[in-house]
């Protein structure tokens, strides 16, 4: 079920070619849009499986997401042997598309409602909170098996009296239900945890393959978001959680930019980095390079590398800040106060031991402390750190406090895109120009 919209869009817009060149012809630009366009539906989530498929409420995006297709093939267009012809053809086939993938949208809505009512394809589904508006949802979904969702059970820290299903454990036990049940939806509405507390379980789920939807407080109220990871069942809002930095897709696109980056970076550099390292080697003796343990990804342990801007000492691991250490050396005060001591991290991100662009990693020693004693701070390592951050570009380095960095970081983690860190990079660009 899951391939049917991407299948059905493909048809469609084949089929648009396919009318407009028995009629126009066929050139480059309106093959290239085709593909353009079904790759921009993709890429923008428009083909995911909804809970409430409804054409009326797509057809405003897939409008806005086949013009962009369209403006981008403009340009090759414009650039043809005869751009009048490419552009007429382009055009034509945009118009084709803008009527016949919608017409395929609403077809395929009515497989998937078909496919759940009359031929059973549900999905397992768990719901946190067995208070009122979680025990209504659970007698909704029973009642409608065209949303293809089956509950199996409630997690709560209270027995409920008189529900349709058994509270199969706190929510603390959200991992394990899922895996055990085989679930692949889990609902979060209103029970006896407090907001608080449910955010970290839900991150510790972060990489479980399930699809978590979230009823909004005061959703009555109309205060939830329209927008397309938004669907509804039964008049109630579920707001669905998309962790885009999580998923295999962004991962793999966050790779490939910062090889690329990096890579150019570090040729591009390459006289600056040897002139810094010359000036290390020859100011102050010992390593050119300072090599520390930090704290990466899921708490593993890693060697980064920096230009050495002190004198050798052995008590990095557990001294908090050398900001007026006088063991810092005149070059190393200058690597600092410009940046350049962190450019062999570069090198840290073509290991994939680090990205461009993420949660600055500590030393494990203050990382086992943080943990304690600052709210969510270890859920900044379920993606890579970074060389810089949102919290870095906002000031939040050095002796600044670590519960405002954690925020910043975990924020940056659930919102992410790659125009994100492209702004990210831009910004401590610019900074460190203005601090020069």
């Amino acid at each position: 079920m899951a391939a049917l919209v991407p299948s059905v869009d493909g048809l469609m817009m084949l089929a648009a070619l396919t009318l407009v060149a028995w009629f126009h012809g066929i050139d480059a630009a309106s093959a290239c849009f085709v593909l353009v366009a079904f790759l921009v539906l993709a890429a923008t989530g428009t083909q995911r499986q909804r809970i409430a498929p409804r054409v009326g409420d797509q057809l405003p995006t897939l409008v806005e997401r086949v013009g962009t297709a369209s403006a981008i093939t403009a340009v090759p267009a414009m650039l043809a042997a005869d751009p009048p012809q490419a552009l007429r053809g382009l055009a034509l086939v945009t118009a084709a598309v803008v009527i016949l993938v919608p017409f395929g949208r609403a077809l395929s809505a009515a497989m998937v409602r078909g496919g759940r009512s009359r031929w059973g394809v549900q999905q397992p589904t768990l719901i946190v909170g067995a208070g009122r508006v979680g025990a209504e949802i659970a007698n909704i979904l029973r009642e409608h098996r065209e949303y293809g969702m089956t509950p199996i059970g409630f997690l709560d820290s209270y027995e409920g009296i008189g529900l349709s299903m058994p509270i199969l454990g706190d929510a603390s036990a959200l991992a394990p239900t899922v895996k055990r049940n085989h679930v692949t939806r889990v609902v979060v509405a209103f029970g006896a945890m407090r907001s608080a507390e449910m955010v970290q379980v839900l991150r510790d789920c972060d990489r479980l393959p399930v699809d978590l939807y979230v009823v909004p407080r005061f959703f009555e109220l109309g205060v939830a978001p329209t927008a397309s990871f938004t669907d509804d069942v039964w008049g109630i809002p579920l707001i669905r959680l998309r962790r885009p930095a999580l998923r295999p897709s962004s991962r793999v696109v966050k790779r490939a930019f910062d090889l690329v980056v990096a890579t150019l970076a570090l040729v591009l550099g390459a006289p600056v980095l040897l002139a810094a390292a010359l000036a290390v080697a020859w100011t102050s003796p010992g390593p050119v390079l300072f090599r520390q343990k930090r704290v990466g990804i899921d708490g593993q342990p890693f060697e980064v590398l920096k230009f050495r801007t002190l004198a050798v000492n052995n008590d990095s691991d557990t001294t908090w800040s050398v900001v007026d250490d006088h063991r810092l050396t005149r070059v190393g005060s200058l690597l600092r106060h410009t940046g350049l001591d962190e450019l062999p991290q570069l090198i840290n991100v073509l290991r994939g031991e680090m990205s461009l662009v993420g949660p600055r990693p500590e030393r494990p020693h203050f990382a086992r402390q943080f943990d304690l004693e600052v709210p969510h701070y270890g859920a900044r390592e379920r993606v890579l750190s970074g060389i810089t951050g949102w919290a870095q570009v906002h000031g939040l380095r050095g002796d600044t406090p670590i519960g405002d960095r954690a925020r910043f970081d975990n924020q940056y983690i659930e919102h992410w895109s790659l125009w994100r860190d492209i702004v990210i990079l831009a910004r401590t660009v610019a900074q460190l120009a203005r601090f020069r």
